[in-house]
């Protein structure tokens, strides 16, 4: 009789691994939105660059801006409740994305239509993305605003109020995904999100030079806390654009096809 043994030595191409672990059925549903948020808005373009570094950057530039507005918050009294403060934050994250609708598109048309040929047609071609991210943000905002909200309130337990637990904190992790990532024009180019993000945070700026502060600090910190994101937002995007020149070899100039 033949042995089904293997031989001495034998050891499979792929020896099996632990089983992957599950998550419990609520924590897959309550993170259903988020994680739908995050495949629509985070790049996708397999070859593009991923620095590290830059990555890190950013982390630690978005926790210190946090960690700064709690302070804010905490050393000085509030013009409002909390309440509003946590309201003029959403809706600072959605005038943002506001911005991005406008400006997203001006900027890629403009970048697209500067490259020389054949950069025009290779770009287009990259350009479903952020069509995908620009799309899913506008028809989220169509949702909430004229198919959804009328709702929620009416039907405590009703349709409305379950779509609004799935689409509220999509709409909200999408505002908040579409500006980190820059309606992911990384699929399109490496220089377009640190080229788009100071122009959107300085937008910003000049939005907020109408409004009120939400808190009754001193002049000199109500201008720090103003000028601090853009600035802080443009010396990061330098900086990122020099890294890609120096690690990685990519310029401006290099993406537009003008090297000579």
């Amino acid at each position: 009789m033949s042995s089904h043994r293997p031989a001495p030595g034998y050891r499979p191409a792929h020896p099996p691994g632990p089983a992957p672990v599950r998550s419990p059925g609520w924590v897959r549903v309550v993170r259903a939105p988020f994680d739908l948020a995050a495949r629509i808005h985070r790049p996708g373009r397999p070859d593009r660059i991923v620095d590290e570094g830059i990555r890190r950057a950013q982390i630690a530039r978005t926790a210190i801006g946090l960690l700064a507005g709690f302070w804010l918050v905490l050393s000085y009294p509030l013009r409002e409740g909390a309440g509003g403060v946590v309201e003029d934050k959403f809706a600072e994250v959605l005038i943002s994305a506001g911005l991005l609708l406008v400006l997203g598109p001006l900027a890629l048309a403009a970048f697209v239509l500067s490259a020389r040929p054949p950069g025009p047609a290779f770009y287009r071609a990259r350009l479903r993305g952020p069509a995908t991210a620009i799309g899913a943000l506008l028809a989220t905002v169509l949702v909430m605003s004229y198919g959804l909200l009328p709702y929620v309130g009416t039907f405590a337990f009703g349709l409305g109020a379950i779509a609004g637990l799935f689409f509220i904190p999509f709409a909200l992790a999408s505002a908040v995904l579409c500006v980190h990532h820059a309606f992911r024009t990384a699929d399109v180019h490496e220089v377009l999100p640190p080229l788009l993000s100071p122009l959107l945070v300085w937008s910003l700026f000049f939005v907020q030079l109408f409004e009120d502060a939400p808190v009754s600090a001193p002049l000199a910190v109500r201008l720090l806390f103003l000028l601090a994101p853009p600035l802080s937002v443009t010396a990061l995007s330098l900086w990122e654009l020099r890294r890609l020149r120096v690690r990685h070899g990519v310029t401006i100039r290099l993406a537009l096809g003008r090297q000579s």
